[in-house]
């Protein structure tokens, strides 16, 4: 059997963070080798390797449109800020904080306390939520980077139009895939 955790810790995950990450698969039913390889390449490019779970605030325009966007449920003041992008892949806006707590927890402790989405374990469940709630597992069963790329975070386009850190994304996944089949061939 495959370590989940030995796959993340490869990559450059910390021993926490890789724990957490195959916690959170196991818990949203990230259970194939596509799904594994793509969800840590996807992580590892928005979170840094586990070294941003929360937004690097500016704040930069875009970010300054946080504040009453009222389709990420920010209808009070200050929720901009307060619920900005928080977790391995992060959860932006009161809403969406909401709709993790419930599921999660049963209650709104993560709309009360929003840090707890920038600390372990919840980081890395608040990934493996997400990546369940928008269904990216049937997305990484075609082992198609870009449109996985697409689901989590298309971003600012780059100059091709392709998807923010395209390259990136590749080549976390490409490792990704190289761990776990170190890991079978074991």
């Amino acid at each position: 059997m495959v370590s989940i955790e030995t796959v993340a810790a490869g990559m450059g995950f910390s021993p926490a963070l890789a724990l957490a990450l195959e916690r959170a698969c196991i818990r949203f039913g990230i259970n194939t080798e596509l799904r594994v390889c793509h969800f840590l390449a996807q992580v590892a490019h928005e979170s840094g390797t586990g070294w941003w779970l929360k937004e690097l605030w500016g704040p930069t325009p875009a970010q300054s449109r946080y504040e009453g966007r009222k389709d990420l449920g920010n209808t009070q003041p200050g929720d901009g800020f307060r619920f900005r992008g928080r977790g391995a892949i992060q959860l932006t806006g009161r809403d969406n904080y909401a709709r993790y707590s419930q599921t999660i927890y049963g209650d709104d402790r993560a709309v009360r306390n929003p840090d707890l989405l920038g600390n372990l374990p919840d980081a890395a469940l608040a990934a493996g939520y997400f990546w369940q709630r928008d269904g990216i597992n049937s997305v990484a069963d075609r082992d198609d980077v870009l449109a996985v790329s697409r689901a989590v975070n298309l971003g600012n386009p780059d100059s091709k139009g392709l998807p923010n850190g395209l390259e990136d994304r590749k080549a976390k996944l490409k490792l990704a895939k190289a761990l776990y089949a170190k890991m079978v061939s074991r």
